[in-house]
């Protein structure tokens, strides 16, 4: 079998590249949640804000700029083809150095501490939080979301007893939910994980909050669970920015993972109306 050679320069100016498009473009998807959000929001304050968003990502589109002055700590998935050789250097310098690059050159935000205890700034934003998974093929997709401090925050995980069923991650959920308020700059996308293990549900989580607005889970149980959670959300009256309304999250994507009988583990990663996120294919 012949393996595709991929040059390690290749992954780093593509993830470069990503970094800064990430920050500068909202999603398409994003932009529509905003526009149906504002059709529908009950609150005038709250139709406000979410023409004002609208304004922002058009400004940021046209002058290339970042959309918020919080460019995030950069979370790279990679799916690597098991069909692909990376030469000319190591993998995982070749993605560190492509966030550098972008934030260098995307003129971004630095905002990671290389010491979670002495607080000092790395000044290039790495390193990155990067997922890597072996799939099939010759081709290596990327996928950078730049995560805020603000939401990520307010993120959270807990082990459910089983008994607690549907109800019980509902409960769990909303409390999150509930607890952050204005925090995470709602309107948000709420990712929840369940199932797996402690650290597999909070990647769960994480990989939820990179569907597609609007794509429910293909179960029809989960994608009931998703709709309802969408809804009870938007009751609580948080509202955009936390000022009162309708329009509290634009989705609620759930993934899960078996796990042990004993276990219910449910994490929520709240992501917040700055849902970034860019894709390419290498």
């Amino acid at each position: 079998m012949n393996l595709r050679i991929v040059q390690a320069k290749e992954i780093t100016e593509a993830v470069a590249k990503l970094c800064w498009e990430a920050c500068y473009y909202l999603p398409e998807d994003v932009l529509a949640g905003f526009k149906e959000a504002e059709r529908t929001e009950a609150s005038p304050i709250g139709k406000s804000i979410l023409q004002q968003l609208l304004v922002n990502a058009e400004e940021a589109k046209v002058n290339h700029m970042p959309y918020c002055h919080d460019t995030g700590m950069a979370v790279v998935f990679i799916e690597i083809g098991q069909d692909v050789h990376v030469t000319g250097g190591n993998f995982l310098d070749c993605v560190q150095e492509g966030v550098r690059v972008g934030y260098r050159d995307g003129f971004l935000r630095k905002s990671v501490v290389g010491d979670p205890l002495l607080r000092v700034n790395t000044n290039d934003n790495t390193p990155a939080v990067v997922h890597t998974d072996i799939v099939p093929g010759d081709q290596v997709k990327i996928t950078v979301l730049p995560k805020g401090g603000g939401s990520e925050n307010m993120s959270a995980m807990k082990f459910l007893l089983p008994g607690e069923g549907a109800k019980g991650v509902k409960d769990f959920v909303l409390q999150t939910i509930k607890n952050a308020g204005g925090k995470a700059c709602p309107p948000v996308v709420v990712g929840v994980g369940i199932g797996g293990s402690f650290d597999k549900v909070t990647n769960l989580a994480k990989h939820a909050v990179l569907r597609e607005i609007g794509v429910h889970h293909p179960d029809p149980h989960i994608a009931e669970l998703e709709a309802e959670l969408l809804e009870e959300i938007n009751n609580t009256g948080i509202g955009p920015q936390g000022l009162g309304g309708t329009s509290t999250a634009l989705w609620v994507p759930i993934e899960t993972y078996a796990c042990h009988i004993t276990a219910l583990p449910v994490a929520v990663n709240i992501q917040c109306h700055a849902a970034r996120k860019k894709t390419a294919i290498v």
